[in-house]
């Protein structure tokens, strides 16, 4: 699965969002690092949400832009 991600360059490295899916950020000292920590992020995120359905039946769905 592919998410838009928005990197930002700062003082002390980079900060990277998805804003997919709200409230998910990162960051890192170099943009590897970075990219690599807001994967990280966003499999937590999802591990988070499917935690929090439990009582319902979880989709996926494709959507073509």
């Amino acid at each position: 699965m592919k998410y838009k991600i928005a990197l930002y360059k700062s003082d002390e490295g980079y900060s990277v969002s998805c804003p997919g899916l709200p409230g998910c950020w990162s960051q890192g000292a170099t943009e590897d690092e970075a990219l690599e920590n807001i994967q990280d992020a966003i499999k937590e995120y999802q591990a988070a949400v499917d935690e929090l359905v439990q009582d319902g039946e979880l989709r996926e769905v494709d959507v073509a832009v």
